[in-house]
């Protein structure tokens, strides 16, 4: 009995976000998403490198562009520390921040996970898309340089 109202809710579920307005959220950041942001004495020391990752994410845009985004990411984390954690980082969001999970972290975070009754995914933005990434991307920036100012990577030969 439960199984059939549990089919119905989805379903009505689906039908209700089908007319949700293919509207871009404000860049939010939360920097290394279950990953420290530094080694233990080191804090900050690599969270430049998830925030700039995070403007990427949040804009979304094809699988291409993801993966420079995360391969931008890893080439910051090896400047940044160690190639192992490099590596680490990088096949953990190749495989957590795809697309297909529903979840505030993954590729194109910024739109809602359903654009006209359909699952987002990869999608190149469109032009009235385009526009509202331009108005958001002044605030998304200042955002950036907040955070930089507020979490500050250590200074060299600070232990």
């Amino acid at each position: 009995m439960r199984l059939p109202v549990y089919i119905a809710s989805l379903l009505l579920a689906g039908l209700a976000v089908h007319g949700v307005a293919d509207e871009l959220k404000p860049f939010t950041t939360d920097g290394c998403t279950f990953w420290p942001e530094g080694p233990p004495g080191r804090p900050n020391l690599w969270r430049h490198c998830c925030v700039a990752h995070d403007l990427a994410y949040w804009q979304g845009g094809s699988q291409t562009q993801r993966l420079a985004a995360d391969q931008a990411l890893k080439s910051c984390l090896r400047d940044a520390h160690s190639a192992l954690v490099a590596s680490h980082v990088y096949w953990n969001v190749r495989i957590g921040g795809a697309a297909y999970w529903p979840t505030g972290f993954r590729w194109g975070y910024g739109w809602p996970y359903w654009q006209d009754g359909w699952w987002r995914g990869y999608a190149l933005p469109t032009p009235e898309q385009q526009v509202q990434i331009s108005q958001l991307l002044p605030d998304a920036l200042r955002l950036v340089e907040e955070d930089a100012r507020l979490n500050p990577p250590p200074m060299a030969g600070d232990e």
